[in-house]
């Protein structure tokens, strides 16, 4: 069974259910009637847009339940240039997140998910931006085949491609791309090396999937001639499961906890507008499908198969879905006989599952431990029962890779459980277990897949897997089952993960940016964490030459597998300013192993392993700083903490309900981190608090927040409101306002060259309108536009210091952009500073 087929059962087994990202489907018979009229629809729509969150829920969730349609979402990023409300992963890290968010949505409102390798960079206010970084070229290659391969009737675009500039330049971008490759699908002589694995492919017609967010206002957009448009009903009650169709849109939507996207569900009726686009127009707007046969009659041969499914799906029994096996295992055999390659294996793959549903037939493959090496051999319990009175037989089961064949020879009697205990040699040369598209080293807009079958799969290529090979009333069908891992735990019960490659050892150099204020020796930790039992080698660092670490290896010594060893290296560094990257690599038996390996595990998604090289930035810099203790109030989630604390601060997380006039009075800087005002509810309660602790003498710096959903308008002791402005180019000329401020100058002069190498982007959601009291200190702006002056504010208030900064130090110091920490460390120093300027007292 390819990928792309068993993420079609992924996505139909699931049907409205809400269960842990791995365990298995268990559907209930109105499930299995809702799939079993899938089978007999054959017409597809592939949805497109940019983002992970882009996606109209409510329309996927309508075309696959509704109208039971083949339906599919393209998210050309996985959402890696975005913000994080769960946790502290950024970047590809953040984009792992993201795509599983998208997997599990996919699983309650029917969908199928895919990508294309273009890297979410950040905010872009135009396409011609986006597209020169992404590399149209390669970015438009992947819709194509995105297309060619799943084949759709239709295509609608969520973004319109005749507004650049109105919105995020990844969403017109991804319009364009969809419109420019409509005409491309079907022609040969565009990139042909596709064709090896797929055939040319023409749409019928393409849509824009408009909405009020486009009109301005809802007022606007109820106000609106939309005679030209064409008007779908989704506002569908489903009986069976007791939701509309919008509460299962908000169901998946709230999929989307990263972002924050909890979604309500609501009721009644409700309606989806699509602009036509390309392909032949509709003539009474009643179907999308209009003058394409969404029936068997368009497989040569499959009349009959559609006849049979009628049959199957007039006659099904809620009580007892056995009785349909028969008729379905007929059908099966009959879809095998078509001499066809795009509905054939498709719907093979759908009706399989659906016999294993009616007869209640549960498959499993679990291996004894979550993690193994490559080159081992691993013990797995298999579990086969059939739980119906179709007569059932376990002929063999074949584990892959290896592609070794254990004949069985099992009848499968009802509700008797079979299990049985197997050995799986796995290969020296398996891939171990990672997103596939971080395997290679990508650019800042294109991750990089050389391997043309992979592009556009969502998920981590699971290698280790057990094919049962039945045979179902008389007809051999294989069943394919990826090995998992489960257990029990005591608060949650079963619990399943899949089963992870992992290389025999991995290392972790603690503090990914390391920085020397002066020449004094530092010590540096590098976690040791074995694979496999037994493991024993040396580890080392690589060093630029100009550096100095001492011992030079030390030997480790690990017994167990999953245990960690701590060991510690002193470094020297050079007596000028210098930046250089840090290795860790571990010698066992002469074979080098330089990853870290980084588990992201939540409740919401499947856990993941991604595998980085182990590494840390050396920064040798001339920087200084004051003594302040620092309270740090998380907000969303970011390293800041980390960062000050590598600065050498004394740095105390402080929870708003611990913040009182005692406990501030114990720290000389009040620090929030990123959006901690959009996502904090308390401290709109303890803003007296906070003010009066600077009023006294003491310094608040407040980061970065998004304009809307503040928990409080009173984010700082004079009026500030905040924008959607932003300066996306991080390289764009920084202009200083008050070039003599203290926040300039002290401890730290701070030049133009400081905000070279600053990364993704400058700042965000500057304010744009502020008090007189309020210095602004740098001012910057994209090309073309106009000059923000709002991304560093300070004001004097009482004795102290309020400061507010959209500057994305949250982005720049993990990254360890040296010019960040210098400014951040004058910010902090502010009070301690020996003079202000007149214009910021009040």
């Amino acid at each position: 069974m390819q990928k792309k087929q068993f993420i079609v059962l992924t996505a139909l087994l699931i049907f409205f259910q809400i269960i842990s990202a791995q365990n298995p489907k268990k559907p209930s018979s109105d499930a299995i009637f809702n799939q079993i009229q899938k089978l007999n629809f054959l017409g597809s729509v592939l949805y497109i847009a940019a983002h992970p969150d882009d996606e109209n829920t409510r329309l996927i969730s309508y075309l696959s339940n509704e109208q039971k349609a083949r339906t599919g979402y393209l998210s050309l990023t996985r959402g890696d240039g975005g913000q994080n409300l769960i946790g502290t992963q950024l970047r590809e890290l953040l984009g792992v997140i993201r795509t599983q968010e998208l997997i599990e949505a996919r699983k309650i409102d029917g969908g199928e998910q895919f990508f294309s390798r273009a890297n979410d960079f950040g905010f872009s206010k135009n396409p011609t931006e986006t597209l020169q970084i992404w590399d149209k070229e390669k970015v438009l290659a992947d819709v194509v085949w995105a297309i060619r391969k799943f084949q759709p009737d239709v295509i609608i675009n969520r973004f319109d491609h005749r507004s650049p500039g109105t919105t995020h330049g990844h969403h017109t971008a991804s319009a364009l791309l969809s419109v420019e490759s409509f005409n491309l699908t079907n022609n040969p002589t565009i990139f042909p090396e596709q064709l090896k694995y797929v055939k040319p492919w023409q749409a019928k017609r393409q849509f824009f999937n408009t909405s009020w967010w486009f009109y301005g206002s809802m007022e606007k957009y109820n106000a609106a001639d939309k005679t030209n448009l064409m008007a779908m009903q989704t506002g569908a009650y489903y009986p069976s499961v007791g939701k509309s169709n919008q509460e299962i849109a908000a169901l998946s939507r709230s999929r989307h906890q990263s972002q924050g996207f909890g979604s309500t569900g609501v009721r009644g009726e409700d309606t989806e507008y699509l602009e036509f686009i390309n392909g032949e127009s509709l003539k009474n707007k009643k179907s999308l499908f209009e003058g394409i046969d969404t029936s068997w009659n368009r497989v040569k041969g499959g009349k009959t198969i559609g006849e049979l499914l009628t049959k199957i799906a007039a006659e099904f029994d809620h009580k007892n879905p056995s009785l349909s096996i028969p008729n379905l295992a007929k059908a099966y055999s009959m879809i095998q006989a078509l001499d066809e390659n795009h509905w054939s294996p498709l719907k093979s793959a759908e009706i399989k599952e659906i016999i294993a549903a009616c007869s209640g037939l549960y498959l499993e493959a679990v291996a004894q431990n979550q993690e193994a090496t490559p080159g081992t051999n691993i013990k797995l319990k298999l579990e086969a029962i059939n739980r119906s009175s179709v007569p059932m037989q376990l002929l063999s089961v074949t584990t892959l890779p290896n592609e070794i064949k254990t004949s069985q020879n099992l009848e499968l009697k009802n509700n008797i459980l079979n299990n049985i205990n197997l050995d799986l040699q796995l290969p020296e040369a398996i891939n171990y277990t990672q997103p596939y598209w971080l395997q290679e080293n990508g650019t800042v807009g294109m991750y990089t897949v050389n391997d043309q079958k992979n592009r556009g799969i969502p998920d981590i290529i699971r290698e280790v897997k057990v094919v049962f090979n039945m045979k179902v009333n008389g007809i051999e069908m294989p069943f394919e089952r990826i090995v998992v891992y489960k257990y029990n735990d005591d608060v949650k019960g079963e619990i399943y993960n899949y089963l992870d490659i992992v290389p025999e050892v991995t290392t972790a150099i603690t503090d990914k940016v390391l920085l020397f204020k002066d020449n004094k020796i530092k010590n540096v930790t590098v976690k040791i964490r074995a694979g496999k039992d037994g493991i024993k080698g040396n580890l080392q660092l690589d060093l630029p030459k100009s550096w100095s670490v001492e011992p030079k290896s030390i030997p480790f010594d690990i017994a167990k597998k999953g245990t960690e060893q701590m060991v510690t290296f002193q470094i020297t560094p050079p007596s000028k300013p210098e930046e250089g990257v840090l290795k860790s690599i571990a010698i066992v038996d002469n074979k080098r192993f330089d990853k870290e390996q980084i588990f992201i595990n939540y409740d919401h998604i499947t856990k993941q392993q991604v595998l980085k090289p182990a590494e840390a930035k050396l920064i040798k810099t001339d920087l200084k700083i004051n003594g302040e203790r620092i309270a740090y109030i998380m907000g969303a989630g970011d390293e800041v903490p980390s960062s000050l604390t590598q600065l050498g601060y004394a740095v105390t997380l402080l929870k708003p309900e611990e913040i009182s006039a005692e406990k501030l009075a114990d720290f000389d800087v009040v620090m929030t981190g990123v959006r901690a005002y959009n996502t904090i509810n308390g401290l709109a309660f303890k803003q007296n608090l906070l003010f009066d602790f600077v009023k006294s003498g003491k310094t608040m710096v407040v980061q970065y927040n998004t304009n809307g959903d503040l928990v409080t308008e009173n984010i700082a002791p004079y009026p500030l409101k905040l924008s959607k402005d932003r300066v996306t180019e991080e390289d764009a000329e920084v202009r200083f306002l008050a070039p003599n401020h203290p926040v300039l100058n002290f401890p730290n002069k701070i030049t133009s060259k400081d905000f070279e190498g600053w990364k993704q982007e400058q700042g965000l959601y500057y304010p744009n309108e502020f008090d007189k009291a309020f210095t602004p200190i740098l001012s910057s702006n994209d090309k073309g536009e106009t000059p923000k002056n709002g991304a560093l504010l300070v004001a004097s208030y009482g004795k102290g210091h309020y400061i507010y900064t959209s500057l994305s130090f949250f982005r720049e110091l993990p990254e360890g952009v040296t010019g960040a920490y210098k400014l951040l460390s004058n910010i902090i120093s502010i009070q301690s500073s020996d003079t202000i300027p007149v214009s910021t007292k009040k």
